[in-house]
């Protein structure tokens, strides 16, 4: 009997703590799940936070460039800036115009060295240019020198700059002919190789100036952050790039011109010995014949011609 009753106040005191905590538990639910909805809103508020921030970040890096940082410059970053535009522009009217020329110049000096070599005689050699013109340096200089040989033939010296043998007037003018041409050619090289040694260093002194003028008004704020420093020096790098820019067309153009002049004069030189050798002596350098373009071909005249 007294075991009975330990029996059932037993089960029933488990029954109501059984009962009180399911119920604990029904009231705790409803306050862990606030706490869940508020941290995914705490989430949700951050991330729209960053996406606001990120956005006005990248307006404000959207308003940075080339132009904007000339227009935030002043009339020093501004005059750097348009010497810069001219020099590339200076630089880039060399390359076209002198590339366009040599081209031109080749092309007509294949033709004439060509119709050189095959004529029959002098005269010949002096209608074609009297009729086409000495448009190129092969054709300047035979036609002066020609005109030496026969000129000093004729009449003797007649003048100071005349004196001597035909051959030492002959030398003379071929060389005034060939100074004049390298002269011709050489003419432009000078602005190419300033844009190319200067044009860097404009662009830096635009970079010192525009870093300069960057860091006094960021010293002048509050709240110094490195969103704030970037941006500024960022621009301010421009102008170097843009100096490298201007530069490396021109050194590259005159490299190329400086080489193209040098294979040119060299050809213009071997053609003067030539000519020079038959107009002095009335025979050809090789037995008579010269070999141009992998064939031979003959000049038929005699001195004094």
């Amino acid at each position: 009997m007294m075991l009975d009753l330990i029996g059932s106040a037993a089960l029933t005191l488990a029954q109501a703590v059984g009962t009180d905590a399911a119920q604990a538990a029904a009231s705790a639910a409803p306050a862990v799940s606030a706490a869940a909805d508020a941290a995914a809103t705490a989430a949700a508020t951050g991330t729209a936070a960053a996406q606001a921030a990120l956005a006005s970040g990248a307006v404000e890096t959207g308003g940075q460039g080339v132009l904007h940082f000339i227009g935030q410059s002043d009339a020093v970053g501004k005059s750097l800036f348009v010497f810069l535009m001219l020099m590339s522009l200076a630089s880039w009217y060399l390359i076209l115009a002198k590339g366009l020329t040599h081209l031109r110049i080749r092309r007509r000096s294949r033709k004439f060295l060509s119709e050189f070599w095959a004529a029959s005689s002098l005269e010949q050699v002096e209608n074609e240019i009297s009729t086409h013109g000495a448009d190129e340096p092969f054709a300047h200089l035979a036609s002066h020198a020609i005109h030496a040989q026969k000129h000093h033939t004729k009449y003797g010296a007649l003048k100071l700059e005349e004196s001597g043998s035909t051959a030492a007037f002959v030398t003379r003018t071929i060389r005034k002919v060939i100074d004049e041409e390298t002269a011709r050619l050489e003419n432009g090289l000078t602005v190419l190789a300033s844009v190319g040694s200067t044009a860097p260093f404009v662009g830096l002194f635009g970079t010192v100036w525009g870093v300069y003028h960057a860091l006094l008004s960021i010293s002048m704020t509050d709240g110094v952050t490195i969103n704030r420093i970037a941006g500024p020096v960022g621009e301010a790098l421009i102008m170097t790039g843009l100096g490298l820019a201007v530069a490396i067309p021109a050194v590259l153009g005159y490299n190329a011109f400086v080489r193209v002049n040098r294979v040119y004069l060299a050809q213009l030189d071997a053609f003067a010995h030539d000519l020079f050798t038959f107009l002095t002596t009335g025979q050809q350098v090789a037995d008579g014949s010269h070999e141009r373009n992998g064939r031979t071909i003959s000049l038929a005249s005699h001195r004094g011609a």
